[in-house]
């Protein structure tokens, strides 16, 4: 057992986690970066996870059996349909499990309620947490400097965005050497010749399963220049306190709630066309309808099961949208 780790399924109040003196454990960062992800999705079936459920979902129940957590904080709403089957199949092998659930209402009330539980468990007081918040700012504002550096430098690749931003859900479990790393890399990207892209795209959606999306898309001249919901793990707004972030940040709060941002931040950034990704199995793929109707750009609609490479298919569907967008 990692003694004093916490993992968790989606992005929460980390802060709770950092003023207990845990360390806070995406643990989808753990899969998709293990270099094993494919053989940990197998070993998930092997157990008993059906085929058709969430790759996703697969490899958080590995990736929570292989580190072993003090115990996972699992989001049961505002994430995931099948979250609450991985929690038991989790609490089947022995790992404890503590729920949290973003309101769908967006209710103020209701998630100052469900924060308090989980301060309760990890005791820890309004005023600890709000002083890890405010500790964080600075961290959050060098998200903030890179993500500029992405569209308005054009200095970063897609995946450099998407990199430094997905782990910002929880700095890499150290704020401090995150942060360390963050101001050497946007300190060597400042030196860069900007990029001379064809096209510049949105990419909206959880993040891809594809290992080699990002790289595909600069072989085409284009680029991401707006990583959606990475750019939401880093919390990029002005907030009054705890609760305030967390009724901001999008992601749990469906297909609505997100539009806002999306529109505003395609606008801002110039983007000719978007990508919205899609995880086979999920519950998500039906807001695609939301965004087709609500945005006014062409949008790619792309869909991934297991990780590994862009298969031949998708690579030929990003083609011939990203050559549409060229004419």
């Amino acid at each position: 057992m990692m003694n004093h780790t916490i993992g968790f399924t989606t992005s929460i109040p980390v802060e709770i986690i950092l003023a207990a003196g845990r360390v806070p454990v995406d643990l989808n960062n753990i899969f998709i970066t293990s270099g094993q992800a494919a053989q940990w999705v197998e070993k998930a079936e092997e157990a008993g996870y059906p085929r058709n459920s969430c790759g996703w979902i697969k490899g958080l129940y590995t990736a929570g059996l292989l580190t072993q957590p003090e115990a996972v904080i699992a989001v049961m709403h505002g994430d995931c349909s099948n979250t609450q089957a991985l929690m038991e199949t989790m609490q089947l092998r022995g790992i404890p499990i503590f729920p949290f659930a973003y309101p769908y209402d967006r209710s103020a009330d209701m998630l100052t309620l469900e924060m308090e539980k989980l301060m309760r468990v990890f005791q820890v007081s309004w005023t600890q947490v709000e002083d890890v918040r405010r500790d964080l700012l600075p961290l959050r504002q060098l998200c903030q400097e890179l993500d500029r550096l992405s569209w308005q430098e054009n200095v970063l690749t897609g995946a450099e965005n998407h990199y430094y931003l997905v782990c910002s859900s929880d700095f890499n479990g150290d704020p401090q050497k995150y942060a360390r790393d963050l101001e050497e890399f946007i300190a060597r990207a400042q030196l860069r010749r900007p990029f001379q892209d064809e096209v510049r795209l949105a990419y909206i959606g959880v993040p891809p399963i594809f290992t080699n999306l990002y790289e595909y898309v600069e072989s085409l001249q284009a680029r991401v220049v707006y990583n959606e919901i990475q750019r939401q793990f880093s919390m990029p707004f002005a907030c009054q306190d705890i609760i305030d972030q967390y009724l901001q940040y999008t992601y749990p709060y469906g297909a609505f709630a997100r539009l806002e941002d999306i529109q505003e931040q395609i606008h801002l950034r110039q983007v000719d066309g978007i990508i919205h990704y899609t995880q086979t199995f999920c519950f998500r793929q039906i807001e695609d309808m939301v965004f087709r109707e609500k945005l006014d750009l062409p949008i790619l609609t792309l869909e991934g099961d297991k990780p590994g490479p862009l298969d031949a298919r998708s690579k030929m569907r990003i083609e011939a949208f990203i050559n549409m967008l060229k004419f």
